[in-house]
């Protein structure tokens, strides 16, 4: 026991054990789940004043880990996470989804994927911050009565990425070794490639929906968890992959075997498509991301993969996915009316809850038709077919996951801007131009860290799988992660370990 701190380690000790390392040492009873979680709230009392990651801890949890029942047989046992402010829910727990709009929700019902982290054993200790609604990767927010600002543990004037910036930020501090995301636009991969973390956004399908919706509601968006370590995300899909029956709009099969298995498996020789092109955006790729991705090319090549470049117009009709994508994006805002007419709450009253460049997506999605919708559907279609078309010659595709490095917080990206909604949503799309395209065809993606740019930040590369090869993904992560290891798990300033 760290003596000076009446915890269970220290903090050094602490920040080395991934999640599986914990759940081993909880597991052979050299700590148990109760000292586990005591730690990570003292990490969230010692860090979150600078960092703004997390929104509240669970008292209940904090006093007893097994409240919400995690299964003691559960590879997990004892890891805490924290759940992200929106989307799946636990049951009896408030959910805000970082707006005054939504302030308050009580979950009437435990959805899939927390059961899921409950059968891992994983102890759900308090929730992390997103932007309203998850609409940007700037985890900043104004509906408690003033602005919250989430920021890097890199560099607390910069943004940790989003929508599930709260989770990285804690993760990336060493506050938790994982902890919940989601991804409608990149918000699992994003916010992992600006923290220096991993980050899979699996396979449409792959992962239940929250009770409420199914995939031909909510297409783009599916649950994941950002981690330190490969062997982490692995860890968790082997649980996280399990969707009740019925609860999928087009049933997937289940994996063909452990995650956790395969990743301790070569993946073999694979054909590797390259780009750090424009995909049908206006900008060009920021220079030193563009030059990280071709350090990663060579770095697969030399584990003996083929990687050729693409070329930028034969992927897919990009004037049709970028039109389908803001047609889905925009005109979905539209729901805000029913959410606040079940809520009792006057749509004209939306103004003054809903953050500036919330309400400006409500305003324009009042311009959408049945006739958008159905060319939104045909879209989609479209651009579905073409890459299924691509990845039948390339087992990967290797991108960067951002366009951009990592911008300042409340920046240009923040939902408190106010601007038409044109040009933000134009800055918006530019940086994200690798990683819709994952949402809309619902192929699987996974960030993984490739080291520091010339600021000291993180950057971090993509690799976009065949549809259900979540596998091969985290194989190749696996592979990296073994060439290159000083680029997972790496220490920010602000961190669990700083001053001791």
């Amino acid at each position: 026991m760290a003596a000076e701190t009446g915890l269970a380690m220290g903090w050094a000790e602490w920040a080395r054990h991934d999640g599986v390392a914990l759940a081993d040492l909880v597991r052979t009873r050299q700590v148990s789940a109760q000292q586990v979680t005591a730690q990570a709230a003292a990490a969230v009392a010692r860090l979150n004043p600078r960092l703004e990651a997390v929104i509240e801890v669970f008292d209940d949890v904090r006093a007893n880990p097994d409240t919400d029942g995690p299964d003691k047989a559960g590879r997990l046992y004892g890891v805490p996470i924290f759940l992200k402010d929106l989307g799946s829910g636990l049951i009896g727990r408030t959910q805000d989804s970082g707006s005054a709009l939504a302030k308050g929700t009580r979950i009437g019902a435990t959805d899939p994927v927390i059961e899921n982290f409950l059968r891992a054993g994983l102890v759900p200790l308090g929730r992390s911050t997103t932007p309203e609604f998850g609409m940007t990767f700037d985890t900043t927010t104004e509906y408690r009565g003033e602005v919250k600002v989430t920021r890097s543990p890199w560099n607390l004037s910069r943004t940790p990425g989003g929508s599930s910036g709260g989770s990285a930020a804690a993760v990336a501090a060493g506050v938790v070794p994982l902890s919940m995301s989601s991804d409608g636009g990149g918000s699992t991969r994003i916010p992992a490639s600006f923290c220096g973390l991993v980050g899979l956004k699996a396979s449409r399908g792959r992962v239940p929906q929250p009770l409420s919706h199914n995939e031909y509601v909510t297409r783009i968006s599916i649950d994941g968890v950002v981690s330190r370590s490969v062997r982490d995300t692995a860890a968790v899909y082997d649980y996280l992959s399990r969707v009740p029956n019925g609860g999928s709009f087009i049933k997937m099969a289940a994996p063909a075997g452990s995650y956790l298995d395969a990743i301790a498996r070569e993946p073999g020789k694979l054909r590797i498509g390259l780009s750090t092109a424009r995909w049908g955006r206006g900008t060009d790729t920021d220079p030193e991301v563009a030059a990280r991705v071709r350090e990663a090319a060579r770095l697969l090549e030399s584990v003996g993969h083929a990687v050729e470049e693409l070329n930028d117009d034969a992927i897919c009709d990009w004037g049709t996915m970028w039109q389908t994508y803001a047609t889905q994006w925009i005109s979905s805002r539209s729901l805000f009316t029913t959410m606040a007419a079940d809520k009792g709450i006057s749509a004209g009253d939306l103004p003054k809850l809903l953050n500036r460049m919330t309400w400006r997506h409500y305003e324009a999605a009042e311009g959408y038709d049945k006739f958008d919708i159905f060319r939104m559907m045909n879209g989609n279609n479209t651009i579905t077919r073409q890459f299924g078309a691509l990845m039948e010659r390339y087992d990967a595709l290797l991108t960067p996951t951002l366009a951009i490095r990592v911008p300042e917080a409340n920046g240009p990206y923040s939902l408190l801007r106010d601007e038409a909604l044109d040009p933000w949503m134009s800055r918006l799309t530019d940086a994200c131009r690798y990683t819709m395209p994952g949402n809309e065809t619902g192929l699987p993606g996974i960030n993984i860290p490739a080291g520091l740019d010339s600021d000291n930040m993180p950057i971090g590369v993509q690799l976009y799988g065949n549809f259900a090869r979540e596998d091969l993904l985290l194989q190749v992560a696996a592979q990296v992660e073994r060439a290159r290891p000083e680029w997972f798990g790496a220490v920010p300033p602000v961190h669990v370990t700083a001053g001791d």
